[in-house]
Parts: structure tokens; C-alpha cells; sequence
């Protein structure tokens, strides 16, 4: 993915929702999911440098959920 691409709301592996609470303005006063969760470093790590820290990773991306069961 390009990083004039990547924004808030989308993740930058993917390029699908990544269900950031905080960057949706009718759910920024809810935490988001990623608080209650432990990435592995590994996985951060592995990221490109041009596209870490530019927008949140989706929970499949993260290593969070079995990705045969997420849409």
C-alpha cells in the first residue's frame, strides 16, 4: 500500500477498516479495541518503515484474530 493512501481509519497492510474507534467521529469518545489488546512486537517490527506509525493495524493484520473467520 502507498502511504498517500493511508489514513486514520483504514489499515496500512491491508487496506480494510481497521475498527479504530478513535478515528471515527461518532466513536471517538470510546476507547478502542486495540487498548484492551497486546500486539506482538514481532509484528510491529516486521512492518515497512514508511508505514509505521501512520495508522492503526485491523485486528487480522495484528495477529489478533484466525483469519479465515474475519471478513
Amino acid at each position: 500500500m502507498s502511504t498517500a493512501a493511508i489514513t486514520p481509519d483504514i489499515c496500512p497492510v491491508c487496506g480494510q477498516s481497521n475498527r479504530c474507534t478513535l478515528s471515527d467521529p461518532r466513536t471517538v469518545d470510546q476507547p478502542c479495541w486495540c487498548f484492551t489488546e497486546t500486539i506482538d512486537p514481532a509484528v510491529l517490527a516486521a512492518l515497512p518503515e514508511e508505514i509505521r506509525n501512520k495508522s492503526c493495524l485491523c485486528p487480522r493484520c495484528a495477529g489478533l484474530v484466525d483469519t479465515a473467520s474475519y471478513p
